[in-house]
């Protein structure tokens, strides 16, 4: 049996389960055994941290299988593309993965510049722009990939200075919404761990707009501008919401997503109600 590493940075990635999911799996692998090879690269853990830190408590014999990745950033985006294809996620968690994805892809294409022949090189371009391509994979539109970067940006510096802070983010545990964070991530180090303070606290406050000129009444253009980047959020959430619709199996599931709906529809319907043209 390989000496198993566990990478923390490849472990943050993955959505931590919650008590009664990971009590399921524990009592599933206690009574059927592990079926599912752990998949490794090299001997690093890659798929599987949950199964093997069970196994190892009760001393469960498993099985591995290795992937290999040519990078690092291969690696993660192999991580990523089982998670997203494997559970249910929230808006603000697959807006992370589709980020680093992005970024992880970005890194890859300038790492390899030197290293590729022309033809290769070629046939990338023909590919067409990163954000296209995951767009078209995702099922969402180019811009939300790049703003998924710039949010998976965001969360990422908070991780650097606190885990804490970034998994309170991903857990949905603090209310902080997609636009605030591409905003963060333009922010200064300092900035950051101030932010990331008030996370952990539980002090942190979504940053107010900027207010109104008191030069005169104010136009309904000005209105409308001001209300952009709340219909910005619904409808990039909307979007996300209808990307799922093919995977959903349970009339659960089917609740869910009518709820959903229904609280971008009342967002849409609120910011229509202060737009008085």
């Amino acid at each position: 049996m390989p000496n198993i590493i566990i990478d923390k940075e490849l472990l943050a990635l993955l959505p931590a389960l919650d008590k009664d999911t990971y009590a399921l799996l524990e009592e599933n692998l206690l009574q059927n055994g592990c079926r599912d090879s752990l998949v490794l690269w090299g001997n690093i853990l890659i798929d599987g941290h949950n199964r093997y830190e069970i196994c190892k408590k009760h001393n469960i014999e498993f099985n591995t299988i290795n992937k290999d990745f040519a990078s690092r950033e291969e690696a993660l985006i192999w991580i990523i593309s089982t998670q997203v294809s494997r559970r249910n996620l929230s808006p603000i968690q697959l807006s992370h993965f589709r980020g680093l994805h992005y970024m992880a892809d970005k890194k890859m294409q300038g790492g390899d510049k030197k290293s590729k022949g022309q033809k290769d090189l070629l046939v990338h371009d023909n590919i067409g722009s990163t954000a296209a391509r995951l767009a078209e994979r995702y099922r969402v539109s180019p811009k939300t990939i790049n703003r998924d970067a710039k949010a998976a940006a965001a969360i990422e510096a908070i991780g650097e200075v606190s885990e804490t802070a970034k998994k309170m983010i991903l857990s949905g545990e603090v209310a902080i919404d997609r636009i605030s964070l591409r905003e963060l991530s333009g922010y200064k180090r300092k900035e950051i761990e101030a932010v990331a303070e008030t996370i952990e606290n539980g002090t942190y406050e979504k940053p107010l707009s900027e207010p109104a000129s008191s030069v005169g009444p104010s136009r309904p253009i000005d209105t409308i501008l001001a209300a952009m980047s709340s219909i910005d959020l619904a409808v990039e959430g909307l979007s996300e919401s209808f990307s799922v619709l093919p995977k959903i199996r349970s009339g659960a599931e089917k609740t869910e997503l009518k709820a959903r709906l229904r609280s971008f529809i009342e967002q849409l319907e609120t910011l229509d109600g202060r737009i008085s043209l």
